[in-house]
C-alpha cells in the first residue's frame, strides 16, 4: 500500500466517524455498473465544498487492494447491493490531487514533472520490479504492472482542473497537461489496464476548438448532473432528517443553504404510472421526464449544525477572490444582471458557449455560466435562468461588491439598512431621500423607464431587508398583485410591509390601491402590524415621494 497507489481506507474511516455523516455509498453502485462497459470514464464537476473529495476517499476505500473495507462499509447502503462483494478491494487504485503538485512547484511549468516523479516513486515502492523496467511515466508504469499482474487500475484524479483555473493564461502548460492526462485515458494501452476513470473538478472539461479535450468522458456538472444528482450535496430528505435531529427549522436552513435546483432523469426517461407530481417537481425536457432535486451546500450545512450558527461559511474559501474578479469584468449587461439577481430576479442565460475555462469569455453569459459551475449562482435548466441561490451566497456577493470596484452599488448597499429603519419609523422624507440617493447610484446601471425598472432599483434599495424578511415581488393578493411584500421571517420581531410603486402618479394613489385591492391578503395568516408604503417617482422632475401608514393585518 502506498500514498497514491493502493491507498488505505483511512480517509473514508475518518469521514464516517464524524458527528454528521450522510450515506452516499449508493454512488458506488453506479460506478460498479460502469466497469467493463465502454462508458467507464466519469468527470464530476461541482462547486467547492460539495463533497467531491469525500466521495473520492470513499471510492478509494471500496476498490483499493491496499485495504480490507468490508466491515467499514457494512452499515451503509452499498452493502445491500447484490454486487457489493464483486469489486470490493479488487483493483489497483491510483488516486492523486493535482492541486497538491501545482502548489508544490516553484514555477507552474515544473508541476507535471514533479507530479509524475512522485507518482512513479510510489509505484516503484508498491511494485519494486518496476525499478529495473524504468517506466518513462506513470501511464507506462500502469501498463507494465498490468502486464505483470493482470489486475486492472481505477484512476481517481482530484482537482483535475486546477491548472486551467490557476494558470489560465499559460496555454502551453495547459496543452501539455491535457496531453499528459490523455496518457491515462485515451491511448490504446489504457483500454487494457484501466477499469474506471474518475476525475473531479470545479469546471467541466476544457473545450479546445469547441470540443472537449477528453471527449470519452461522461460529464456530470452543476447544469447537467444526470443520475448523480443526489450524491454531491445534501438532498431535502437528508436536510429534514438533520433538522429533526438538531431541532432546527428546515425553512431557515433552506433560506441559507438551499437553492441549487438540479434535475435528474426518471428511470427509463418516463413517468411511472401514479408518480406523484403535485409539487410540480417533474418536468419534461431534453427528451425525458426529469425530477427536480433541491440540493444544499453540504459543508456549510454541517458547519451550521456544528457551530449552531446560520452564517455564510463561503467567505473563507479559495474561490472568493475569483468571484470579485468575475463580477467586475467589463462585459455589456453583466453589472445590470448581477444587480437584478441581487434583488431576487432571475436572468435568462445561454450557457452553451462557455469554453470551461476562466479566460475565454466572449460575453456576459460566459461569465455567468462560470459562476454557475463555481456554485455562486443557481441554474434552472428548464427555464434556462440563473439566480443567486440563497442567503449565504448573497452575503458573499455583497461582501465582494463592498470590497471591489463597484463604488456606486456598494454605497447603495450601505444605505439599505438606513432605508429600512426609516420605513419602520414612518419617516417619509427620509425614505424619499435615501431612495433618491440610491437612484443616482444605479442610474449608470438601470435605465429608469417604467415601473419594472423602478422596482429593480427599489428592491436593491431594500437589499438588507432580506436578513429579516422573505421579500416577494408581484405576490398574488386580494384583487391583484402586490408590487413588493415583506413577510417577517420571525413573526412579532418586525412588522410586515407592503410596498406599492407608482410612475408619474402619487404616493397617495399607491396607498389607496393597496387598500382598494386588499393587497394585505398577501399576508394571510399573519397577525401583527403592517406597514403600507407608497412610493412614486416623477420622471419629469426626478423626484421621489413617499407615503407611509400603519395598520393591523386585517382591513
Amino acid at each position: 500500500m502506498g500514498t497514491y497507489v493502493n491507498p488505505q481506507n483511512e480517509s473514508f474511516r475518518v469521514d464516517t466517524g464524524g458527528e454528521i455523516y450522510i450515506d452516499k455509498t449508493g454512488l458506488i453502485s453506479v460506478l460498479n455498473r460502469m466497469i467493463d462497459t465502454p462508458k467507464h470514464f466519469l468527470a464530476v464537476s461541482r462547486a467547492r465544498r460539495f463533497g467531491k473529495s469525500m466521495a473520492a476517499g470513499m471510492i478509494d476505500a471500496y476498490y483499493s487492494r491496499g485495504c480490507n473495507s468490508r466491515e467499514l462499509f457494512s452499515p451503509y447502503e452499498i452493502a445491500k447491493d447484490k454486487d457489493f462483494e464483486k469489486y470490493l478491494n479488487r483493483f489497483n487504485v491510483l488516486h492523486f490531487d493535482v492541486s497538491t503538485y501545482f502548489n508544490m512547484a516553484k514555477v507552474p511549468e515544473d508541476m507535471i514533472a514533479i507530479m509524475d516523479d512522485r507518482l512513479l516513486r510510489d509505484f516503484i515502492k508498491e511494485f519494486p520490479y518496476l525499478e529495473a523496467l524504468k517506466p518513462m511515466d506513470t501511464p507506462e508504469a500502469m501498463r507494465l504492472v498490468y502486464q505483470e499482474e493482470k489486475c486492472r487500475f481505477i484512476v481517481i484524479i482530484d482537482e483535475y482542473d486546477c491548472i486551467i483555473r490557476d494558470a489560465p493564461e499559460n496555454e502551453k502548460l495547459i496543452r501539455r497537461y491535457l496531453k499528459y492526462l490523455r496518457g491515462f485515458f485515451k491511448t490504446e494501452e489504457s483500454k487494457h489496464f484501466l477499469a474506471l476513470g474518475y476525475i473531479t473538478g470545479i469546471l467541466p472539461i476544457k473545450k479546445i476548438n469547441g470540443e472537449s479535450a477528453l471527449n470519452n468522458f461522461i460529464e456530470y456538472t452543476m447544469t447537467d448532473p444526470k443520475d448523480l444528482v443526489g450524491f454531491f450535496g445534501f438532498t431535502q430528505e437528508e436536510i429534514n432528517g438533520l433538522c429533526k435531529r438538531y431541532d432546527r427549522d428546515p425553512g431557515e436552513i433552506g433560506d441559507w443553504y438551499d437553492g441549487y435546483y438540479l434535475y435528474s432523469p426518471l428511470f427509463g426517461g418516463s413517468r411511472e404510472e401514479g408518480e406523484d407530481n403535485t409539487d410540480g417537481s417533474i418536468r419534461y425536457f431534453n427528451g425525458c421526464f426529469q425530477r427536480l432535486k433541491h440540493i444544499y451546500n453540504p459543508n456549510s450545512v454541517v458547519d451550521a449544525f456544528m457551530h449552531g450558527e446560520l452564517a455564510s461559511y463561503w467567505k473563507n474559501t479559495g474561490s472568493f477572490a475569483s468571484l470579485r474578479g468575475f463580477i467586475t469584468l467589463n462585459y455589456a449587461g453583466l453589472k445590470e444582471d448581477v444587480v437584478k439577481m441581487l434583488t431576487g430576479e432571475r436572468i435568462r442565460v445561454d450557457i452553451a458557449g462557455f469554453q470551461n475555462d476562466v479566460t475565454q469569455f466572449r460575453m456576459k453569459d460566459d461569465v455567468i455560466a462560470c459562476l454557475i459551475h463555481m456554485g455562486y449562482l443557481g441554474y434552472d435548466a428548464v427555464a434556462k435562468e440563473a439566480f443567486i441561490p440563497n442567503r449565504e451566497v448573497a452575503e458573499v456577493f455583497e461582501y465582494a461588491i463592498k470590497t471591489g470596484d463597484w463604488d456606486d452599488v456598494a454605497d447603495a448597499l450601505r444605505r439599505s439598512e438606513e432605508l429600512l429603519r426609516a420605513v419602520w419609523k414612518g419617516d417619509e422624507e427620509k425614505v424619499s431621500g435615501v431612495i433618491s440617493e440610491s437612484h443616482q447610484d444605479y442610474a449608470s446601471i438601470i435605465d429608469y423607464h417604467d415601473e419594472n425598472s423602478l422596482a429593480t432599483a427599489i428592491m436593491m434599495s431594500f437589499y438588507t431587508a432580506r436578513a429579516d424578511y422573505y421579500v416577494k415581488r408581484e405576490l398574488p393578493a386580494g384583487r391583484g398583485y402586490a408590487d413588493i411584500a415583506f413577510i417577517p421571517k420571525h413573526e412579532g420581531k418586525d412588522p410586515a410591509m407592503i410596498v406599492e410603486l407608482k410612475w408619474n402618479r402619487s404616493a397617495k394613489a399607491a396607498i389607496r390601491q393597496i387598500k382598494d385591492k386588499s393587497y394585505t391578503g398577501a399576508l394571510s395568516g399573519y397577525k401583527g402590524e403592517v406597514i403600507l408604503a407608497g412610493i412614486n417617482y416623477t420622471k419629469k422632475t426626478g423626484r421621489y415621494t413617499c407615503r407611509i401608514e400603519r395598520i393591523s393585518a386585517m382591513i
